[in-house]
């Protein structure tokens, strides 16, 4: 029998909102209509992504046989010999996940089917409610309440709180000012009017995002463990990833960790030693759909959930992937979901739903997503020097952002 082979690989950009540029990777085929869609969004770093498809990964996959999924993620991770790095995951990762869609175009079966099957119907999401002070964000939370959410992350003020440019020195730097101090006094008190209003039947998750330092992210997850969080996110960097040691000998709040990680090395260590609950890697910055199945049968032997990265900067197209995952994985936690608005399920159709704080499959083969590519054209990615990374503290030395 004829393999069917890679004839094209397409690589489509598009900003269709804010700063939002995504990275969609087609892979046309041998077989006439065969092609299926990737994820390979690096937003701060998009063209370093095009790049590396365009004149590294393409090049080599060209003329392979579109099955042997394993051999080219293999391949073409050793390829370059140096390896696990951002902009080279995420240009695998778009070939990787077409390359999936495809496998379950030629069976005719979800990817879902392709991994064993489902173990639930619906894959239960969390949404994200910010504010400007702790009425707000309780307000916020409600809203979501009453569109069937029972799984809210709590902010206030964005990430790390509001600004605190007004106390910098004398000549600092422009940036993101932040206080971590001021924040995590905010946020515990956010945190704790938000569930003495909504109560105890509703989930609360909230995310650090690796602005404070080791020893404060000690004593946060102890002073918001009373309050019951479904998870505490990001509490330390990744090159600070031995203090989760110290969390866990002093409370029992429940920890995710992930979304910055690359290498395999990264969360194997976290997981084996049972140091947090949830791992919630970026799936195209883990290199596709084939590691990150690896990576959550490897968590699911140490008792460790999934929790996939899901913010506006991960494609329709990874959502989809994410959603396939969810619904296989016996170790499924929660999925992270941004609320697209509504022209984007014009661009990608087939865009998971979500109803009632469920995301749904809608079932078809692949992936079940598709892209418009002549509306996706008519938002070109815009090059700027991004400002929300440019994080300082009061005394204006950079930050974590």
């Amino acid at each position: 029998m004829t393999p069917i082979t890679i004839q094209e690989v397409k690589v489509i950009t598009t900003q269709p909102y804010a700063a939002q540029r995504l990275v969609i990777v087609k892979v046309i085929t041998s077989e006439p209509g065969l092609y299926g869609l990737g994820c390979a969004t690096f937003t701060q770093r998009f063209h370093a992504v095009v790049a590396a498809l365009e004149h590294h990964v393409i090049p080599y996959v060209l003329g392979k046989d579109v099955q042997r999924i394993e051999d080219l993620w293999n391949m073409s991770m050793v390829n370059s010999y140096w390896r696990n790095g951002p902009v080279l995951n995420n240009a695998i990762s778009g070939i990787d996940q077409a390359l999936w869609d495809i496998k379950g175009k030629l069976a005719n079966m979800p990817v879902y089917q392709l991994l064993g099957g489902k173990c639930r119907d619906g894959a239960a999401v969390y949404v994200h409610a910010d504010g400007a002070d702790v009425h707000e964000v309780a307000d916020n939370v409600q809203k979501f309440m009453a569109e069937g959410y029972r799984y809210i992350r709590v902010q206030m003020g964005g990430y790390g709180g509001k600004y605190a440019a007004n106390i910098r020195p004398e000549g600092a730097q422009d940036g993101t000012y932040y206080d971590p101090k001021a924040y995590m006094r905010n946020a515990l008190k956010a945190l704790e009017h938000v569930r003495a209003t909504v109560g105890d039947e509703i989930e609360l998750l909230h995310d650090i995002h690796e602005r404070i330092q080791p020893i404060d992210a000690v004593a946060f997850a102890k002073a918001v463990e009373p309050l019951k969080l479904f998870f505490l996110e990001d509490a330390l960097a990744p090159e600070d990833i031995e203090w989760f040691t110290r969390i866990r000998e002093q409370c029992a709040t429940p920890l995710a960790m992930g979304e910055l990680f690359n290498n395999p090395l990264e969360w194997r260590s976290l997981v084996e030693r049972r140091l947090i609950d949830f791992i919630r890697m970026h799936v195209s910055q883990m290199g596709g759909i084939t590691p990150a199945r690896n990576a959550a049968i490897f968590a699911q032997v140490y008792g460790v959930r999934t929790a996939w990265h899901g913010p506006a900067d991960t494609s329709p197209v990874g959502h989809a992937a994410n959603l396939h995952l969810d619904l296989w994985s016996p170790n499924f936690g929660i999925q992270e979901w941004c609320r697209f608005p509504e022209f984007m399920y014009e661009m990608f159709p087939g865009l998971p739903e979500v109803r009632n704080g469920y995301m749904y499959a809608n079932d078809k083969p692949g992936l079940g997503i598709d892209i418009d590519e002549k509306l996706a054209a008519k938002y070109p990615c815009k090059d700027e020097v991004l400002q929300w990374t440019q994080t300082r503290l009061p005394d204006g030395s950079p930050a974590r952002p």
